[in-house]
C-alpha cells in the first residue's frame, strides 16, 4: 500500500486557512498593514492550491475521469450556487431572488474555473509549448471587456497557466524546493516581496490579483499585458516561496488537508454574515484586529472537524463514509 505523502495535506490546510483569513481582512484592508498583509496573502493562496489542484490531475486520460470531476467539482456547485443566491437574497435583504447559475456567486468561481481547467488539458497536452501559450491566453484576455465574471471565463484563462505547470510538476520539483538552498533562496525572495508589496503594490488595484477584469476596468491600456505578466513573475516566486517552506511530516492538522473542499465552500456563509454584524466597526474602531486572527482560526477548525465532514460528506462529495464508518464503530462498541 503506498504511504500517504502529507507535505501535500499539510499544504492545503494551510493555504485553505490563508483563503479563511483572507476573507476575513478583506473588509479592513482600509487599514495600511492589513491591507499588506491582503496582499501578501492574495499573491499566492488561491494560485498556489490551483497549483496543486494541477499536480494531482495527472490522470485525467483515465476512463471516467470526467464524470469523476462532475460529480465531485460541478455537482456542488449547482447546488451551491442555488443555495448562496438564497441566502444573500435574505441576508442582504435583495428586493429579487436572481439565481444566475452560470454567474458564480462569491468564491464559486474556483469550482467552475477548475472544472473547466480539467477539460482544458485535454486540449493544452497535445499543444507544442502548451505552457507559453497558455500564459500568451491569459495576458491576451486581458484586452477583451466581454471576458469577464459570466461562466468565471476571465478567471478561467488567466489562472489556467498555473493549472497546467502545476499538471507538469514533478515530486522532484517539490523536492528541490524543501531543500536548505531552496529555502534560503526563498527567505530571501519574500522580503523582496516584501519591499515590493510596501512601496509599489499597496497602491495597485487589488483586483489586478484576482484576474477577474479587464485592462480597461483595472484603468490600464496596452501595459495592462507587462502588468499581467509582472503579476504572473511574483505570483509564481511566493507560490514557491510558500511551498519551500511546507512541513514533509504528519502533523495534527495533516488529516485536515483532506478537507478543504468542505471549509472552501462553506465559510462564506459565515464571513458575509460576519460583514452584516456590529463587530466589523468595533473592531475597526478599537483595533481589534487580531480577533480576525482567532475567527479564522475558529471557523476553519469547526469546518474541518468530524461532525461537519459527516453531514456534509454526501452533499459535497455524494459520498457516506463518514456516516458508515461512524455506524460501524458503533456497532463494534455494542458487540464489545
Amino acid at each position: 500500500m503506498k504511504q500517504r505523502e502529507f507535505y501535500y495535506d499539510n499544504a492545503k490546510f494551510l493555504l485553505i486557512f490563508l483563503v479563511v483569513i483572507g476573507h476575513f481582512i478583506t473588509t479592513f484592508i482600509g487599514n495600511g498593514v492589513i491591507e499588506q498583509i491582503y496582499i501578501f496573502i492574495y499573491l499566492f493562496h488561491m494560485p498556489a492550491f490551483i497549483l496543486v489542484s494541477g499536480y494531482f490531475s495527472k490522470g485525467f486520460q483515465k476512463e471516467g475521469y470526467v464524470l469523476k470531476i462532475t460529480k465531485k467539482i460541478l455537482v456542488p456547485y449547482f447546488f451551491f450556487q442555488i443555495i448562496y443566491s438564497v441566502y444573500y437574497y435574505f441576508l442582504l435583504d435583495k428586493s429579487e431572488l436572481t439565481i444566475a447559475i452560470f454567474k458564480p456567486q462569491w468564491s464559486l468561481w474556483f469550482l467552475l474555473s477548475l472544472f473547466c481547467w480539467h477539460l482544458l488539458l485535454f486540449v493544452f497536452t497535445k499543444i507544442k509549448y502548451s505552457l507559453l501559450v497558455s500564459v500568451l491566453i491569459g495576458i491576451i484576455v486581458g484586452y477583451f471587456d466581454a471576458i469577464g465574471g459570466y461562466l468565471s471565463l476571465s478567471r478561467t484563462f488567466v489562472l489556467f497557466p498555473v493549472f497546467l505547470l502545476g499538471f507538469y510538476m514533478k515530486k522532484e520539483h517539490f523536492e528541490k524546493l524543501t531543500s536548505n538552498k531552496g529555502k534560503l533562496l526563498s527567505a530571501v525572495a519574500i522580503v523582496i516581496m516584501l519591499f515590493i508589496i510596501h512601496y509599489i503594490l499597496v497602491d495597485m488595484p487589488k483586483e489586478w490579483m484576482y484576474g477577474s477584469k479587464s485592462y480597461e476596468k483595472l484603468g490600464a491600456g496596452w501595459e495592462g499585458g507587462i502588468i499581467r505578466l509582472l503579476y504572473y513573475g511574483m505570483s509564481l516566486i511566493m507560490i514557491f516561496s510558500f511551498f519551500t517552506f511546507v512541513p514533509k511530516k504528519e502533523y495534527f492538522f495533516s488529516k485536515w488537508g483532506t478537507r478543504t473542499l468542505y471549509v472552501y465552500l462553506l465559510h462564506g456563509f459565515i464571513i458575509r454574515y460576519f460583514r452584516t454584524t456590529n463587530l466589523v466597526p468595533f473592531i475597526k474602531e478599537t483595533g481589534s484586529y487580531h480577533l480576525l486572527l482567532i475567527f479564522a482560526v475558529i471557523v476553519t477548525l469547526i469546518l474541518v472537524s468530524k461532525p461537519v465532514y459527516i453531514i456534509a460528506q454526501p452533499v459535497l462529495e455524494l459520498r457516506m463514509d463518514g456516516v458508515r464508518t461512524m455506524f460501524q464503530r458503533k456497532k463494534m462498541k455494542s458487540r464489545v
